[in-house]
């Protein structure tokens, strides 16, 4: 059963939403960093896979970022809030335009 929820580090001052599979591994991440929540990553762990096997994972990384690398019930110190598919996918959907927007703004200027 897929799971929504995001959880707060306050020593990166950095939301994290998350989407994870019945067994716990990350599917989707979002991370929403400072007081302006600006988009820093929108991953999706079978895009990250997709690129890896294409070559093309350096850019992928360079766009959207990167999933957890392992599963939920193994992190510490983590105080999940429980989201509805509904709320993730509206951050997920805000996130992946700002991160793309950025990917054009550096190959517009050769950043």
């Amino acid at each position: 059963m897929t799971r929504w929820f995001r959880a707060y580090w306050a020593e990166e001052d950095t939301w994290f939403y998350f989407e994870v599979d019945a067994d716990g591994w990350v599917t989707r991440q979002v991370e929403l960093a400072g007081p302006l929540e600006k988009p820093i990553a929108a991953a999706s762990l079978a895009e990250w896979e997709a690129a890896q096997q294409a070559g093309t994972l350096r850019d992928y990384e360079a766009t959207f970022g990167f999933t957890a690398e392992i599963a939920v019930h193994e992190w510490d110190a983590h105080e999940p809030q429980t989201l509805a598919a509904g709320e993730f996918e509206t951050v997920w959907l805000t996130a992946r335009a700002a991160c793309q927007a950025r990917a054009r703004a550096r190959s517009t200027h050769g950043i």
